[in-house]
């Protein structure tokens, strides 16, 4: 007797799934609200992350291997990668705006950080979560492009 694997299945409809349920889905799975990207990236999340929950997320291994990977380009040296995001982090006193569910927030860059709504921050992705309630990437919520080249 063979068993059925519902997963590709499921993965295949996500093809058809009208966004709104993609959405719908979205909050389910991850239990926050949807990031507001293309249809694409909500389709591919939402595959990984069914798959993460039928059949397991990354093998421990994986994720050790990963985390060697990320300290070969710093060390392992939180105070470099800092150094690194120091070097891309606009000058002191930028003021930075976006407009969050029809409210304009504004953070100042700050020689410590940042400051949002009269509080110190020391990252971005802090202030951008506090706003969305979700996890952002701060640069990103703010518009900001890593202009830098890598050589």
């Amino acid at each position: 007797m063979t068993t059925h694997d519902p997963i590709p299945a499921r993965l295949a409809a996500l093809k058809t799934t009208p966004t709104t349920d993609l959405k719908s889905q979205w909050r389910d799975l991850f239990d926050s609200e949807p990031p507001p990207f293309n249809r694409r990236y909500l389709e591919s999340r939402l595959a990984y992350r069914i798959q993460e929950l039928a059949y397991g997320g990354l093998k421990p291994e994986t994720i050790r291997r990963l985390e060697r990977l990320g300290e070969e380009l710093d060390g392992g040296d939180r105070t470099k990668s800092r150094i690194r995001a120091d070097y891309d982090r606009p000058i002191t006193g930028t003021r930075l705006v976006r407009e969050w569910q029809g409210v304009e927030q504004l953070v100042t860059v700050t020689a410590e950080g940042f400051e949002w709504q009269g509080r110190p921050y020391r990252s971005l992705s802090a202030i951008a979560r506090a706003i969305t309630g979700t996890r952002w990437n701060g640069w990103t919520f703010f518009g900001l492009k890593n202009r830098r080249k890598r050589t």
